[in-house]
């Protein structure tokens, strides 16, 4: 593809699903956008990326889960390790040299778990840098279940789902049982994350939806020592002002660049 063929097109996984994802061909290494819960390719941040590779002449993919955006699927069906596999697919048959992998949100525990499935593998080489925004590791059981009052947790074990109100949709948000359930099987943050490669972290002080204490947790639990960790006073979940993408493109910079 070349730099102005960033339309959407498909990617088909072994199940019939599709991926819907936009590329940028360019110099490696790969950057590959890992979005949030419920958000999709077209957000600010991604559309900003795609600018910042256009830009540089990067490599760029991003791409939207199952159940998310243009892909295929109901989002009620999603699990972690479903969307997990569909960051594997996308790094195995679009970006199958060197990544350096950008997660937002739910995107940050994705691309965490994507990371440490690569050294499980032997292809640690692969992974040249990550950059996490408002990182959530294990987010739906130490910031859903945890903080579910009894009666939201009885309805989710007896009814199947609960509808959580959101800030960022007019519909609300579906927490299924098989979602935090499933979601017990990928926890990382209760031992050392098998992650050497530099590691930027950018999180909003005024963050509601992930505590900035939260990824304290992930700074602590990451092995490698390249790890920089920038807390912004004034920042919320988004981190979507124009300071905040400087913030993103500077990190994305200097872990590209090394």
């Amino acid at each position: 593809m070349t730099q102005s063929d960033s339309a959407v097109q498909n990617l088909t996984r072994p199940d019939g699903e599709t991926l819907a994802f936009q590329a940028r061909d360019g110099k490696g290494p790969a950057v590959v956008w890992f979005g949030g819960f419920k958000s999709d390719m077209t957000g600010t941040k991604a559309t900003a990326l795609d600018d910042w590779a256009a830009e540089r002449g990067q490599d760029f993919v991003r791409f939207d889960y199952f159940g998310h955006g243009a892909s295929s699927g109901d989002f009620t069906d999603g699990t972690i390790g479903r969307w997990l596999e569909d960051g594997l697919h996308v790094l195995r048959e679009l970006t199958p040299g060197p990544v350096v992998l950008v997660g937002s949100s739910m995107g940050g525990w994705l691309s965490l778990l994507a990371a440490k499935t690569l050294k499980e593998a032997g292809e640690e080489d692969r992974l040249k840098g990550m950059v996490l925004i408002a990182p959530a590791p294990d987010f739906t059981e130490k910031l859903m279940w945890a903080g579910f009052s009894d009666d939201i947790r009885r309805q989710i074990m007896e009814e199947g789902q609960y509808n959580q109100p959101s800030d960022y949709d007019d519909e609300p948000y579906i927490i299924t049982q098989q979602l935090i359930e499933e979601g017990r099987s990928h926890l990382i943050l209760d031992k050392p994350i098998p992650v050497a490669c530099p590691v930027r972290i950018l999180q909003g002080m005024r963050d509601d939806d992930v505590p900035w204490q939260h990824a304290l947790m992930l700074v602590e639990a990451l092995e490698g020592d390249d790890v920089a960790y920038t807390l912004v006073k004034a920042g919320d979940h988004r981190l979507s002002e124009p300071a905040d993408i400087a913030r993103l493109h500077q990190a994305l910079d200097e872990v590209v660049s090394d």
